[in-house]
């Protein structure tokens, strides 16, 4: 089991990854589980049904109390209002208190929600988080959490850590072929702005089914470490801590403008990542090619630029307005001045317009 601190200015706490690692983790926790007056386990409804058990049974072993479960709908479509006043309504009528304690079970859209659940009950309860993807192993770690709005993803949330992050990647083995395309978007965004030879050694996998099971665990931690040290440097995302947003405010205008839940996550952060380097070559001096480069390796490992074919930039601009980066109407990116190298931009409106552009040419040579 591997363990990974990660130091805050306002709480510290351990990242534990490895594989059937549930009842050793928990362990570390009995004292202080064994003292909520009651525990909850929010729990997407996909993952219920594969895994629960393996929570339950460590649990239930030392606990006299039963534990209260509340399934939410699985993926994106949870992180709404609706389901977060469910939450809250749930806890309210199963009399929690703020000595209760929550378990976010599932992929990063339960984890966001189930954190900001926890981060609003009576103004803020300790919880857990469990992800279950390769995509959580970004979201769970940092404290962000949040639900999205109609008209901008992650709009509504707050910043609010963990007691802790349990990550068993023994439930990656039944993640879909999609949700293993968007968790590992988010490891291909940390190399880029952490480690040339990192990335270099990522990209030259024929496809992602080749990453052995060991590899991918420590792409996984390598992943959550490059995390680690930039929110410690920057909790509240004042700085360093926006180059995590690599990819993203492309990516996130993407993913509103097709539909929450009908394009996940990572494949919209893919789609913005090429984004990101072309604009890097043409506004910092990231070396020529990159961006192109990064594109067939995409293709080639099955994420689909369909979308960017699909949507127009004219339905894509308000949304990155609306981006949480964004300020007087100008456009802020995370671009690299070279890999490993991240900064932040003011990008004109028409160099985005150009970009936009120049992907559909190349989507289009690839859909057809």
């Amino acid at each position: 089991m591997h363990t990974i601190s990660i130091d805050t200015e306002s709480k510290s706490y351990k990242v534990h990854v490895g594989s059937f690692i549930y009842e050793p983790a928990l362990a570390l926790y009995e004292k202080q589980i064994k003292h909520a007056d009651h525990v909850v386990i929010f729990v997407d409804e996909a993952v219920a049904n594969l895994h629960l058990d393996k929570l339950l049974k460590p649990l239930q072993s030392f606990l006299d109390t039963s534990v209260h479960i509340c399934r939410l709908p699985a993926g994106e479509s949870s992180k709404s209002m609706e389901t977060f006043m469910a939450c809250q309504s749930f806890l309210l009528e199963k009399g929690c208190t703020r000595k209760s304690i929550l378990f976010a079970f599932g992929g990063g859209a339960c984890g966001d929600v189930v954190g900001f659940v926890a981060s609003t009950f009576m103004r803020g309860i300790p919880f857990i988080q469990l992800p279950t993807t390769i995509l959580a192993h970004d979201s769970a770690v940092g404290g962000k959490t949040a639900v999205n709005h109609p008209q901008g993803k992650n709009m509504i949330g707050s910043f609010y850590q963990p007691e802790a992050v349990i990550f068993d990647i023994s439930t990656l083995a039944t993640l879909p072929n999609q949700q293993v395309l968007s968790g590992m978007a988010e490891v291909i965004k940390h190399a880029l702005i952490s480690d040339k030879n990192w990335l270099e050694d990522l990209l030259s996998y024929q496809s992602l089914e080749n990453i052995s099971e060991e590899q991918k665990l420590s792409f996984l931690v390598k992943g959550i470490q490059v995390k680690a040290d930039i929110v410690k440097a920057d909790e509240f995302e004042q700085s360093v801590r926006k180059y995590l947003n690599l990819g993203h405010t492309y990516g996130h205008a993407i993913e509103a403008s097709v539909g929450y839940g009908n394009i996940t996550h990572g494949e919209s952060v893919a789609i913005g990542l090429v984004i990101s380097l072309q604009l890097s070559e043409k506004l910092m001096s990231l070396k020529e090619g990159t961006a192109k480069k990064l594109f067939n390796a995409l293709n080639a490992f099955g994420y689909s630029f369909e979308p960017v074919l699909k949507q127009e930039i004219d339905q894509l601009i308000p949304y990155m307005k609306r981006d949480k980066k964004a300020s007087f109407g100008d456009l802020h990116f995370v671009l690299l001045e070279q890999i490993g190298k991240p900064c932040m931009k003011i990008v004109p409106v028409e160099e985005v317009v150009r970009a936009h552009e120049q992907l559909r040419k190349w989507s289009k040579e690839v859909h057809k």
